[in-house]
This record gives structure tokens, sequence and C-alpha cells, in this order.
């Protein structure tokens, strides 16, 4: 069976090419694109346009601010009603691309009390997947989680903070502020990246304990450096934006030989729905640089920090074993 593909921040630099090459190449697949905003946002009327392409598509567009854990219960528990009640197709892939950064201020905190960076890019996501895992196809599916280079370091330019998980987690979801706005806001990026590698590998070991929940894999997948990324169009200097507008982009050709991780929103987008669709390496789990296996950070690979931060995040994420099908996990 085919099944649905699930896209958070589907109106993205990554995510717009995704959605066109998923629809083109895999029209079989049922899209529900989240999108912050499902209004008239100039993304999202892109996103429209890609939809529009293919008149036999079977996708829809819906809202999801994942700044509110609320909203993501809610939309959690509808998109499940609907999957129980055949109005939607089981899920094949959950693909959480959704993204934040904040490069010029200090840390904001949502509603919910939460590091913005810290929520959109980890905690909301946790939730999502942890509520949807007894919606998935009967053979099974993946989970793409997005890391990046960035979770490890000493590997990305911008780095000046080294990414890391505290032994306070608390410190993760309410950071201080810094003089070094740039240093402390992609510090907070990295550390979300970090979180969501280490918290990936231990899904892992839950779903291959659990008989009705083995059949589904999670990857962490990192893209390489988008040098054409809409990030660089907010929350950033001027001159960090004139930067990659100017110099990097023109130089992309050149600069990919010196680092194979830089490359094209477009290009990335058709890698992950390849490795969500279990396209490429079928079967298998853990992280991944572009396509190919790979080794993460020491640090996202000790299993107590793991352990530490997959209870912490449930508590963030307000999962129990009561309102997720991976219950030997919350026991």
């Amino acid at each position: 069976m085919a099944g649905s593909v699930l896209i958070t921040g589907a109106n993205g630099t990554l995510a717009l090419p995704a959605v066109d090459h998923l629809l083109k190449h895999y029209p079989e697949y049922t899209a529900i694109l989240t999108v912050r905003d499902a209004s008239d946002d100039p993304n999202t009327r892109k996103l429209r346009e890609i939809i529009l392409r293919y008149p036999e598509a079977k996708a829809s567009i819906q809202q999801l601010d994942l700044s509110n854990i609320s909203t993501v219960h809610d939309f959690s528990s509808t998109l499940s009603a609907d999957i129980a009640a055949k109005r939607t197709p089981p899920l094949k892939t959950i693909v959480c691309n959704a993204c934040y950064w904040n490069l010029v201020g200090d840390p904001e905190l949502t509603d919910d009390g939460y590091d913005k960076t810290f929520q959109v890019n980890h905690i909301s996501h946790v939730a999502l997947v942890l509520r949807l895992l007894d919606r998935f196809t009967p053979d099974g599916g993946r989970i793409v989680m997005f890391s990046s280079e960035a979770h490890e370091p000493g590997r990305a330019v911008l780095e000046k903070i080294p990414p890391s998980i505290p032994d306070d987690l608390d410190e993760l979801v309410k950071p201080v502020a810094h003089e070094d706005k740039r240093g402390a806001g992609f510090h907070r990026y990295g550390s979300s990246k970090l979180a969501t590698t280490a918290w990936t590998h231990a899904l892992n070991r839950y779903l291959e304990k659990d008989e009705s929940l083995n059949k589904i894999t999670a990857v962490a997948y990192n893209p390489g450096g988008l040098v054409d990324s809409r990030m660089f169009q907010k929350n950033v200097s001027s001159s960090l934006y004139m930067l990659m507008r100017y110099a990097v982009q023109p130089l992309l050709p050149l600069l990919k030989y010196q680092n194979p991780q830089m490359r094209l929103g477009a290009d990335s987008g058709v890698d992950a729905i390849e490795l969500a669709l279990d396209r490429v390496h079928p079967g298998e789990r853990g992280y991944f640089e572009l396509l190919e296996k790979a080794e993460s950070s020491p640090e996202s690979r000790d299993e107590s920090k793991q352990e530490k931060l997959w209870i912490k995040s449930a508590e963030w994420a307000r999962i129990s074993k009561d309102n997720t099908a991976l219950r030997g996990a919350f026991e």
C-alpha cells in the first residue's frame, strides 16, 4: 500500500523541491503538507503553485504552528482520527523538516516557556512523531529527523560556541542571553540539532524493541549546508545575508570541490524524499550525511545522555504512555 507523506515546514527551501519531486515521481502517495501560515504567505503560494502542476495529486496544505505544543497535539489528534476513520491513508513517512533560528537577537521564549529555536526544531517534532506512531502503514515506514553538521563541534563555519547537551537539560529550553548574539544564536541551533540526533538514536532503540512498531525506522538526516536557504534572509545580519547571496551562492560550483556538504536546497529536497520513502538504504536506521550512512558526533552517541534527553524531551513535549503507542519507553 502507498500511504501518506507528512512534511513539516513544507514551504521551505528544501521542502518545495521535495514536494515537487514527491508529486511528480510518487503520485500514489497522499501529501500532508504543514506550514506555519496557511493563508496568503508568499512561500505558501509557491507551495500551492507546485501542487497545481499536478492535477491528479493528492495533496493538502494544513496549518501547524510548531511554537505551540497544544497546537501540535491538536493537529496530531485530528490526523490520527482521520487515519483511523480511513478519511486519510495511514502514514508511510514523517519528514520533520521545519526549522528556526535567530542569529541577531536574544533567546525567544514561546508561550509554552521554551526557547523557540529548541521547541520548533526538537520538542514539537518529538510530540508529533510519538503521537502518530500507531498510524503508520502495516508494513511500517520511516521517520526523517533533520540533523546538521552544526550538531558536531568544530564542523560548522558559523560556530563560535560548540553545541552541547548540558548536565542541566533545562538550559536547552531556557538559555541565557549572551553578548555575542550570532554566536549564541547558532549555538542554540546547533544544540537543537545535537539533541535531535541523540534523541533519534534512542527512538530507534525503543522502536526495535517494540514488536508492533519495529517496522518503523528513524534516521537523523544531515542534508548539507544549503547556501540558498531562506533562513539566511531572516533573523541574520545584513552582512551574513550579503555574503551568502552575493559571494557563496555564485561560487558554489567551486566551493563544492572543497566542501561537498555545500549544496542547494533542490538537491537535498530530492534526497530527503528518496530517503523518506525507503528508496535508498531501505530498512536502515541511524545517522546519514547526504545519502551516505555516517557516524554522528561522539556526544550524540552517548547512551546515558540519550536516555536523559529522552525522558526530558517527553516531559517538554507532554508525552506519556497514555498518548503514544510507544508505551514501553515510558513505563
